[in-house]
């Protein structure tokens, strides 16, 4: 049975017996797969559990979404279903999924519902900084590809082939209307700890933008730089998940 299949939380490698789970949103454009390997880099105490947004991969048939409260709701729902928080859970989000990951967290912690243990945000600044990117979900597609070509995130491959492009583009305008019509809302901060990780090359996210997260959180806040550019992630994932794992035993798995 294909594991990235039309659910909206798949298990790379299920772990029953794991202590803590780990939920995990890409990047704008980003799919499951993103994180297949990444069971094969935690320990067996840590079972990963990826969002599988509308419109991507085995979801592909389902139109994506477009504005950041129905992602939240989406994923929150997703989180909820299935007894898939019968246990800590923590979550894990980069770029586009690090807002999207700590607007659930708050969702989740205004519920009173179960909250995650903690809340790991990459490549992306703190919420409540303004964004000076200029607006491109809605422009032309030369402008648009020009965008996507400057970001590293989309093969060179994937950008030249027109099929290719006709399929992934609704889906990263559809993403990137997400991020750009977010607004932030004022609130009480998250009693959640927060470890926000950048890449040291990451020219998108300079490190003051990542310390900001700080001001977010009433819990302990990390703050860890990684060798790498925005897409980190994909460069070194074992970096990345070595310094997650510390935090986790550290505030998770050592209680």
């Amino acid at each position: 049975m294909n594991p990235f299949g039309r659910s909206a939380v798949v298990y790379p490698r299920p772990r029953p017996n794991a202590a803590v789970r780990l939920f995990c949103l890409p990047y704008a454009g980003g799919g499951a797969t993103v994180f297949r390997g990444w069971p094969d880099l935690l320990p067996v105490e840590v079972e990963v559990a990826a969002v599988q947004l509308p419109g991507r991969e085995g979801r592909m048939k389902e139109a994506p979404l477009t504005s950041m409260s129905d992602v939240v709701a989406a994923v929150t729902a997703a989180v909820l279903a299935d007894a898939h928080v019968d246990r800590p859970f923590a979550l894990f989000g980069h770029s586009m999924g690090a807002l999207v990951a700590y607007e659930v967290t708050r969702e989740l912690e205004g519920r009173r519902e179960r909250a995650p243990a903690w809340l790991f945000v990459a490549g992306h600044g703190a919420p409540h900084l303004h964004r000076a990117e200029p607006r491109i979900h809605d422009a032309p597609e030369e402008e648009f590809t020009a965008r996507l070509r400057s970001l590293a995130g989309t093969p060179d491959e994937i950008l030249e082939r027109s099929d290719l492009m006709d399929v992934l583009l609704p889906l990263l305008r559809a993403d990137f209307e997400v991020c750009e019509t977010y607004e932030f809302r004022a609130g009480a901060p998250l009693s959640t700890p927060i470890t926000a990780v950048g890449g040291l090359a990451d020219t998108l996210t300079p490190r003051r933008h990542l310390e900001a997260w700080r001001d977010v959180t009433n819990g302990t806040f990390q703050l860890r730089l990684l060798p790498g550019g925005h897409f980190f992630l994909n460069e070194r994932p074992d970096l990345l998940l070595r310094a997650l794992t510390a935090d986790l035993f550290a505030g998770v798995l050592s209680q």
